[in-house]
């Protein structure tokens, strides 16, 4: 099954001169995408010196492709060892290096990982002693990982690990897209803390540049890079940042090419994390929301784009802290489509708790309104901007807050709009994604800015090879 056979046995030769504590054997490994394959296998201690001198056991499976693919990598603590999580160890075990990542024949070899294994483990140890108390608790995490590096699969076991935390609820995030947007995604994200694993997809030819090498360097807690789509594999929400950097003249040449790059990455994304929540900051958003809904084919609750979230936080905000409108601000939302179209709205009454001290007068409303939206005209979206917002949404979902915000949702049937198109609409938010739509003031003029918004993206989207 090998392709590369007398390249691997050779290199797992000098492994065992090396390291001549290792037993090898032959066992059947399930990938998290539910697939399975007879792989060499290999376990035994490297020496760590961390004040004192310790044996960390670790477990390598060989891929069939080896040496042009690099081994999956696992800890193996006994009964009285616990995991330390950190940059380079997930909660199950998966041990994550940048020599990982960085996998290159011939100059990458498995002595010279474990070599870096050993120096990395020396900077921050990946296992500590256990107490009595925590010795049974860490028995089920051990038949977690069993079930792993024995061939099980990791994909749908409900197993408790870490004294209660499982893989259900594990808060994996991939941001896919190393440009400045994406890297802004990563560090809001993980700054936020919701998220236990944060990986960036970098899907860019070549070697890492500018941002994505200064992550690598200033390596994060966490914080993974990876050019292969099955790095996100078991992600909770997956956020989509790339758009096409090619030579379109037309504006509808310039979407057509982003919708060329979606189907190349939505499918996959989607095979990986098929229980994800799509949350997509590319442009423009309402139609590569559609485009990632056709693509991916997961129910409307679960793909939704960054839409006017950003819009809204300023909105209220303005509303709050320069207008001292902070009744309104409770209701107020920017809702429709991202840019110049965008629409000023309120809440029904109905949602208010004080609905006397909220009931102003509508000309008051429109004037105040328009005197934020002025405002707001002159703040612009930078990167790390929609970041932050993008990791407040995140944030929402993973935490299942059932929080308000105003996102790009499929639109049909709400404001008389009768076709398939995605426009911001203030929703409630949860770790399925849009849970339920939040009911609108019922404003003529508000209803015709979005029918005319919804018209115009249908037209573009008939356009498109979808």
């Amino acid at each position: 099954q090998y392709k590369f056979r007398d390249l691997t046995i050779e290199e797992l030769k000098n492994v065992s001169k090396t390291y001549p504590n290792f037993t090898f054997s032959m066992n059947t490994y399930t990938f998290k995408d539910g697939s399975q394959k007879d792989l060499l296998n290999f376990s035994g201690t490297v020496p760590v010196k961390y004040g004192n001198s310790y044996n960390i056991p670790i477990h390598l499976w060989i891929l069939d492709s080896h040496p042009f693919a690099p081994p999956i990598c696992f800890l193996k603590p006994t009964v009285n060892m616990g995991i330390s999580v950190g940059k380079h160890v997930d909660a199950h075990g998966r041990i994550y290096l940048p020599y990982l990542q960085n996998w290159s024949h011939p100059k990458s070899t498995v002595i010279g990982l474990i070599k870096e294994m050993i120096a990395k483990f020396e900077e921050e140890l990946p296992l500590y002693s256990l107490s009595s108390s925590d010795a049974a608790r860490q028995t089920e995490l051990l038949s977690y990982i069993a079930k792993i590096t024995e061939g099980e699969t990791d994909m749908k076991s409900k197993s408790k690990i870490g004294g209660g935390k499982n893989e259900g609820c594990f808060n994996k995030v991939t941001v896919v897209g190393a440009g400045d947007l994406g890297i802004a995604c990563v560090l809001a994200v993980a700054a936020k803390g919701a998220a236990d694993k944060v990986v960036l997809l970098d899907l860019s030819e070549g070697a890492a540049k500018g941002g994505t090498m200064d992550l690598e360097i200033f390596a994060l807690p966490n914080v993974e890079i990876s050019k292969d789509f099955s790095a996100s594999a078991d992600s909770k929400v997956v956020v989509l940042t790339v758009n096409s950097l090619g030579n379109a003249q037309t504006y509808l040449d310039v979407i057509q090419s982003n919708v060329d790059l979606f189907r190349g990455i939505i499918p996959a994304i989607s095979h990986y994390s098929q229980n994800a929540v799509l949350l997509v900051a590319s442009h423009p958003v309402e139609v590569m929301t559609y485009v990632s809904w056709k693509l991916s084919a997961f129910p409307k609750s679960r793909v939704i784009g960054v839409g006017a979230n950003l819009d809204t936080e300023r909105f209220q905000y303005i509303l709050t802290n320069l207008l001292k409108a902070e009744v309104l601000a409770k209701n107020a939302w920017i809702i429709g489509e991202q840019g110049e179209d965008k629409v000023p709205s309120w809440t029904s009454c109905n949602l208010v708790v004080n609905q006397t001290e909220a009931m102003a007068p509508c000309n008051s409303k429109e004037k105040v309104a328009n005197r934020a939206m002025e405002v707001l005209k002159g703040k612009g979206q930078r990167s790390w901007s929609v970041g932050l917002s993008v990791a407040d949404l995140t944030d929402s979902i993973l935490k299942d807050k059932r929080k308000v915000h105003s996102v790009s949702t499929l639109a049909k049937g709400c404001c008389n709009v009768n076709s398939e198109v995605f426009l911001s609409l203030p929703c409630i938010l949860g770790t399925n994604g849009v849970i339920e739509m939040v009911k609108l003031e019922e404003d003529p003029l508000v209803q015709e800015k979005l029918q005319s918004s919804a018209g115009s993206i249908h037209d573009l989207q008939q356009q498109l090879e979808v």
